[in-house]
């Protein structure tokens, strides 16, 4: 069997190729074993996990790193990590367009200028990456809301409802920008549902300050079909880019909803 660190190694240069080992090698003369470790414990444990595909895994991480903003060197090397395994430019433009949504404009504009940088260094070193496919579907203005509400039901039947109660006496416009904001980038057809939900459970893990918005993004996540072991796979990823107390309340989080689903299941209420 190999030992975690040829398997480390092995599995950074299938993915980061030559920027990864730059970025060890910088390392190396301040502090050797951080950076063994550091191959050890995120290639060798966590990336060599075959539960989720690569470029699952790496969607993921863009998504995370993009919410949590200031990774920029970081996101740089996940970004070309993903387009290394498969990803197509506009799978990633759409997840830091979907991160608008969790973590705001700023964050996802820096994320969009290291894309274009990227590109640009790809393209001067003969790499032709693929662009993917441009969303069919044109949402009419009058259509917003409708189109939206149908996005947010199939996610959770009861959401849309859930923010009516909860929000029409203080803010009747915060529901209706965010069910139309569904169909501003949740109805784009470019990217599928498993890899949109994939990142928003792993960028608001990452974030660690939405705990009821990360509980009914796990539990849509189940709804449109994502397994316990594809969530916790995420957990594993958010211990190395925000580390173990988020993954622990993010294993936490996906622990109440299996709950709260077994016990919906019995047919029992939950207050």
């Amino acid at each position: 069997m190999e030992d975690r660190l040829k398997r480390g190694l092995k599995k950074l240069r299938e993915v980061d190729g030559k920027a990864g080992e730059d970025i060890a090698n910088n390392m190396n003369d301040i502090f050797p074993d951080f950076v063994k470790y550091m191959i050890e414990y995120v290639w060798g444990d966590i990336y060599s996990r075959d539960i989720l595909d690569l470029k699952s895994k790496e969607m993921a991480v863009v998504a995370a790193l993009t919410a949590m903003g200031n990774t920029e060197p970081q996101l740089k090397v996940h970004i070309n990590g993903a387009l290394n395994v498969g990803c197509t430019i506009n799978e990633i433009k759409e997840i830091i367009l979907q991160m608008t949504a969790y973590s705001g404009f700023p964050a996802c504009i820096n994320a969009m200028n290291v894309l274009k940088n990227l590109l640009k260094e790809r393209e001067n070193q003969g790499i032709k990456d693929c662009i993917g496919e441009e969303p069919t579907n044109k949402v009419l203005p009058t259509e917003r809301y409708e189109v939206g509400l149908k996005e947010l039901c199939e996610l959770d039947s009861h959401q849309a409802e859930l923010l009516n109660e909860t929000y029409k006496d203080i803010s009747p416009d915060l529901v209706q920008l965010i069910i139309c904001g569904q169909a501003d980038i949740m109805a784009r057809d470019n990217l599928n549902r498993r890899l949109r939900e994939l990142s928003t459970i792993s960028a608001l893990a990452a974030l660690g300050t939405a705990g009821p918005q990360l509980k009914f993004h796990i539990n849509a996540g189940i709804n449109i079909g994502l397994t316990a072991d594809d969530i916790k796979e995420i957990m594993l990823l958010i211990s190395v880019y925000s580390g173990f107390p988020k993954a622990i309340n993010g294993t936490n989080a996906l622990k109440e909803v299996l709950t709260e689903r077994s016990i919906k299941g019995a047919g029992l209420e939950i207050e």
